[in-house]
């Protein structure tokens, strides 16, 4: 999933960057990665600009002295993860990917199961396990968990395009009563359990995990 021919979206962030706003708010008002951002915008000056009502969620008074640095700290940082990593091999992005999965997916025998609410996470699942084994598209399933009082189809949506998985694969959602005791702000677009039902292929996965976390060869 990537942002080749994304000219519109290029230009805009350009000019966005160039009228100080951060590679976050650019990422976030145009609905791509910060990576791209970052790419699309290196060789434009950045002048942290006083904030204006409304706009991104902003408030009224520019940033303070400490607030500037964290800011810039942030972006220089973000800019430096993006030199070191640089663009991963095959080898490096199935590490990664078996990573990702020790972390975040289901160890239990039978499915492979990987559920997260941040997209990045999920769109980089699915490209990994697309492009490291040999799977039925057509069992691909999604289940979305959503609190109550938030827009299901627009989250089923959000989701489909995201995993790639058509809506008619799309299970039965979950939808969650809130407990305003537990937390006050909720994701937009919920939880996403992306399923893949064949044993073979979890304990391939699974395989992987064991090998990496045993792994003998990480540098001391």
């Amino acid at each position: 999933m990537g942002y080749r021919g994304k000219v519109v979206e290029k230009e805009r962030a350009r000019e966005l960057r160039g009228e100080g706003f951060t590679m976050l708010e650019i990422a976030t008002e145009l609905g791509v990665s910060k990576s791209s951002v970052s790419l699309w915008t290196r060789d434009v000056e950045f002048r942290p600009r006083q904030r204006e009502s409304g706009r991104f969620g902003a408030r009224n008074r520019a940033p303070n002295s400490r607030q500037r640095r964290k800011a810039a700290e942030i972006e220089r940082l973000d800019a430096d993860g993006i030199s070191r990593l640089g663009t991963l091999d095959e080898q490096a992005f199935l590490a990664a990917g078996v990573a990702l999965y020790a972390g975040e997916g289901a160890k239990g025998d039978g499915a492979v199961v990987f559920a997260n609410s941040d997209a990045q996470m999920v769109a980089l699942f699915c490209v990994w396990f697309r492009r490291f084994f040999e799977i039925d598209e057509r069992r691909l399933r999604v289940t979305v968990y959503l609190h109550q009082g938030l827009d299901i189809d627009a989250a089923q949506s959000h989701w489909s395009e995201v995993t790639g998985v058509p809506l008619s694969q799309f299970r039965s959602p979950y939808r969650a009563v809130p407990d305003p005791t537990i937390r006050k702000n909720k994701h937009e677009h919920g939880c996403v359990y992306v399923r893949y039902c064949c044993a073979r292929t979890h304990r391939a996965v699974m395989g992987l995990v064991r090998a990496l976390l045993s792994s003998t060869t990480i540098p001391g």
